[in-house]
Order: structure tokens, then sequence, then C-alpha cells
């Protein structure tokens, strides 16, 4: 999702781009920085105000084995206080709590989530306050949550600090930095030994140097990656004079007359031209422009970008150029220069995921667009991931909610949102949604559309709950078709793909575990995960449902979660079994639930 992108022509019907001028871009940048009109609640609505009621939190995003964990209590609460730390339903500590800090060791084992949950007594009465995730994980590259940040003006460190420690509290665990850099072809503004304080970005609006680097290491510091973004292959008019070849770039035409580019009026710098990115003296030369940035900017790795199918170009001898087959030597290319740091490519619209997917990139990135309607079609990018990635790369998904209604100033609409996110997290991906404010756009400094508090608490509990049950959600197991019956009728589950007015039932198998997920479209308006002009309908909330489900042996425990309600802990539900039928009483469905059956 970068700058050009943005400004991607609907000429260029493979990236199912909507054309925006530059003057609506204009507006859309004075708009965001003018206070909001439709902010009528009592409460604040700006992502990165203090509203959020988020008193208990972790120093950091994510753990690596044998760390200890510090838990922060930002408010006191009254009441005698415990702490339980559950790994998948099962309690693994019960301890009191006293002060508003403590630590607890997790298990050594790699790779785990874990949820630790808040409860107070009062009078023999006892009540669940909040929950918190915990990520002990030594690769980023397992369980991917990736956010952003997208502008870069004069900010002080308490600043930097507030923005990224609400990004680790929502789990975020890598950042891409959006429009950080100066041109595409030379990121870094000035030298190594002296780099420039200040820099347009391409629109012309000012960066900073202190806020980029203290960025990076605010985020390094509660253990998330930097991700630089930069495309593949781009280069400004001005390149000639910093070293860029005319035989590196891409053409139009057999004769090199014309070389490819995507066209940027005012008030853009240039308009973006594209070069080769198959060719190795392009390659060796973004390699060292980049080394310059490592050296100034201590950035984890590269975010790369790219333009989706461009029709048919050429190398200037004249060769047809097909820019999948040129992005595995790009992509080696980029690791061998710089083998410490991370890669991740974007495959807009699923263009060259299949070269990307075998590549030395970290995880899955794809940008969706309109040729992903349904949320069958969703689930189906992140399927095809999986299918495609023999290294069983996680997948991260570039999906604009509301995207109709960005151009101009309003709410995200929470259901649209839920509802997507439920489609993603079940099936094994994640959503890049949240950085200085909610992502509808793919120009990502567009902040038309705000959240609700009842959004941002509702976001809060489902990254929580992606972390905590990260290992049935994304670790393992094999795709599996459920057979689920209501016999009271109060809802019509379904095999997945899901199907407006019923529950979609989808899952995993595992050795000694079933995790069968119900996902809620009874009252669904659509069956179009975008939600363009924000009109998805909120589900009513279904009680006491009586399931059957048919199991595969004999059922020693039967427990159930949900990002949408008791903030994600498990609970444990009694059941019968008959033969294969086991039968239980589901105390609740509003977008999601999550059944475990334990063999």
């Amino acid at each position: 999702m970068p700058s050009c992108t943005a400004w991607r022509g609907s000429e260029t019907t493979d990236c199912m781009r909507r054309k925006i001028t530059a003057l609506s871009l204009i507006l859309l940048l004075l708009f965001a920085a003018c206070e909001d009109p439709y902010n009528t609640e009592n409460n604040p609505i700006t992502y990165g105000d203090t509203y959020l009621p988020i008193t208990l939190t972790t120093h950091k995003a994510v753990y690596s084995p044998g760390e200890k964990v510090t838990f922060i209590l930002k408010e006191q609460p009254s009441g005698n206080l415990t702490v339980r730390y559950y790994h998948l339903g099962t309690l693994l500590e019960e301890v009191p709590v006293s002060g508003s800090e403590w630590q607890w060791t997790p298990p050594t084992d790699d790779f785990r989530g874990y949820m630790a949950a808040l409860f107070s007594t009062t009078g023999g009465s006892e009540e669940l306050l909040q929950t918190v995730a915990v990520d002990v994980s030594s690769n980023w590259s397992r369980f991917p949550r990736y956010g952003f940040l997208s502008s870069y003006g004069q900010m002080s460190e308490a600043q930097i600090e507030a923005q990224i420690e609400l990004l680790a509290r929502y789990r975020i665990n890598g950042i891409q930095f959006y429009d950080w850099m100066h041109d595409h072809h030379r990121p870094l503004a000035g030298t190594p030994a002296a780099p420039m304080p200040t820099w347009p970005d391409l629109i012309g609006r000012t960066n900073h140097l202190s806020t980029v680097k203290g960025y990076i290491n605010a985020a390094q510091s509660k253990g998330m990656k930097t991700m630089f973004y930069n495309l593949a292959f781009g280069a400004l008019e001005n390149a000639s004079s910093d070293g860029v070849s005319e035989e590196w770039y891409l053409f139009r035409d057999r004769e090199h007359s014309e070389k490819d580019n995507h066209h940027l009026d005012a008030p853009f710098r240039s308009s973006i031209f594209l070069t080769n990115p198959g060719n190795e003296e392009w390659q060796t030369y973004l390699a060292a422009r980049h080394d310059e940035v490592y050296s100034v900017l201590p950035f984890d790795g590269y975010h790369i970008d790219q333009l989706g199918n461009r029709g048919t170009l050429y190398d200037y001898q004249g060769n047809p150029v097909d820019l999948t087959q040129e992005y595995p030597s790009f992509i080696a290319a980029m690791k061998q220069a710089q083998p410490d740091k991370l890669l991740v490519m974007n495959a807009v619209s699923g263009y060259g995921q299949e070269q990307i997917a075998t590549s030395a990139t970290n995880i899955l990135y794809s940008e969706v667009w309109d040729e992903t309607k349904s949320y069958a079609d969703l689930a189906g990018v992140i399927t095809r991931n999986d299918q495609l990635s023999s290294d069983s790369k996680r997948t991260v998904l570039a999906a604009y909610v509301n995207y109709g209604r960005s151009g101009s100033s309003g709410f995200v609409n929470e259901p649209g949102v839920l509802l997507a996110n439920a489609v993603i997290f079940a099936f094994g991906g994640a959503h890049l949604e949240l950085g200085e404010h909610y992502l509808a756009n793919e120009y990502f400094p567009n902040n038309n559309l705000q959240m609700k508090s009842s959004l941002r608490q509702s976001l809060l509990h489902y990254y929580d709950f992606m972390t905590a049950y990260q290992n049935l959600l994304r670790d393992g197991g094999e795709p599996a078709a459920f057979n689920v019956s209501s016999a009271d009728g109060k809802i019509t589950p379904a095999p997945w793909p899901a199907a407006q007015g019923e529950v979609a039932v989808t899952g995993r198998t595992f050795t000694n575990r079933d995790v069968i997920h119900l996902i809620n479209f009874s009252d669904a308006g659509s069956m179009e995960w975008r939600d363009s002009n924000g009109t998805q309908k909120e589900p009513s909330l279904v009680e006491n449902i009586a399931l059957t489900v048919q199991s595969r042996g004999a059922v020693k425990k039967v427990w159930v979660a949900s990002p949408d309600h008791h903030s994600g802990v498990a609970e444990a539900l009694p059941f019968t079994q008959e033969g294969d039928a086991v039968q239980f009483i589901l105390p609740r469905l509003k977008y999601w639930e999550m059944l475990v059956i334990e063999y």
C-alpha cells in the first residue's frame, strides 16, 4: 500500500483502483487536518486519544521464550484482585495481585498465546474486569499482526510513545512505515554522513527524521518489527541525476520510446516511472540505496510494493517482460544484499502471489480489491495463500472496509469491520487496519472515517482473542467441515461458504481437538465483505441455543470462547454424548463463537 498505489487509475484494471484526482486528494488532506465535524458523541472519537478504558496492559507487544512479562495496571480497581493465566482454555496459574505492576514468567515454549484475566472480589461476588493477551514468540513471521504509520510531522517523544503504546496494546507486532521516504529511487534524504532533518514526501508533506527514528526506536523497544515501504521499481523524474540508467526502465513499446509510468499531476512532485525489477543493475543500485537507509534508520526490513498487472511491457532491448517472473530475482537480490533484514511483498489482487509465496519473503501480504467480493472470496485468498506457501507463511490482508465512504467524513461501520475480521481471523489471517487511525482507503493518511468508542473496544477484544488463541487459529491443524445442527431452530448452521441468513460453520481439526467457528450472517444485509457504504447490519444476539455436533470419538471436554463476550475468556460447557452426537447449549452468539471439542 504505497504512495503510488493510492492514485492508481481505473484504467489499470488489474489493480482494481478508483482514480482519485489531485484536487480530491488535496481536499482529503485538508479535511483530515480539521476537527471532525461529525464528532457529536460525548466521548472523543480520535483513535489515538486517551478515552479507551485500557487500564491493564503489558510493557511489550510480544515476548521471547523465558522472558518475564510485566503487567501494568493504570487504575487501581476496588476489591481484592486476582489474575488468572490461561492457555487455550486451560487455567495455568492463579495469583493475587497487589500494586500497579507485577510480573509473570510464562512457560518456556516458543510460539504460544496466553490470556491474562483480572478479577475483582467484593463481598463474596467476583467480577471479570479486563483481559490482555500475551504472545511468546521468537519470530514475528509466525503470528504477524501488522499495523501502519502514515504521518511523520514534528512530534514529541511523548506523542510518539503514546501512539506506539496504543498499537502495542492492540498486540500489533509489526508496523509498515507508509510514505516515510523522499524519492522512491533514493529514499534517504541527504547522505548517510549528513541525512537531512526534514524532507518532502511525494505529495509534499514534510517528514521529520527525528519522528521516523523515534517511531522505530519506540516500536522496537516493545518487540515490534519496523518495515519501511518502497516500490520494487519506482523512479522519479530526477532519477537520471542520481545515477538511474535509461536502460533499466520498463517501456510500453519495443522501441523504448515511452516509459511505463504512473502519471501524477500537481501537487505531486513527480510521476513515478517504472524500472525493471529483474534488471540486475537496478537491483544493485536499489540495494545500495537501501543500505544507506539502514545505516541511518535501523528498520527491521523492507515492505516491497508493486502496481499489479501493467499489461504488455518491454525492456530497453525490446524483449517482453512478465513482471511476475521478475519478482523472485528481485526478492532474492534484496535478501542477498541485506540477509538479516525481513522482507514482505504486496500481491495486489493476487498478482504474482504464486511467485512471491515461494520466495524469501517472511509473510504473505495480499491487497484485495473488487475481484474478491464476498466473505467466501475473502477467506479464499487466505486458503489459497496457505496452499501456495510450502513453508507455512502466514497471511496479512490489506482489505479496506467502508471504502466507498472513505472520501467523506463519518464513522466506520462496526458490523462491517467485525464480520470481516471474524472471517479473516477464523481462517488464520490478520487484517492491516490499525495505525494512527482506522484504515479504510489505500492512501494511508486518509483518516476521514473515525472509530466510535464501541468499535475501538471491540477491536481490542478481537486482537486479544487472535493473540491468545493463535495456536488454534493460525498454528497447524487441517481445514475441516463439521456437521452442526440446532435442535431449537434459533439459528440455521450451514457449512462454509457463508450464505446470507445463515450461521456459517468452518474450522480446523487437530490431533486431539476440533475447532469449530460459528460466524453469524443471519441478519446480514449483504455478503460483500467490503461493506463499501457502511450499511452492513448488526446481528441480533441469540441466546441459549441447543446445538448438536457430530464428533469423531469420545469427547473429554467442550468449551467456547468469543471476542464478543467475557473479554474472550473460555467457558466450559456441560454436554452429553450419544454415539457420535454431542449435545450442549451454546450460551450466546453475536458475531463469532469458537467451539472447541477435546478428545
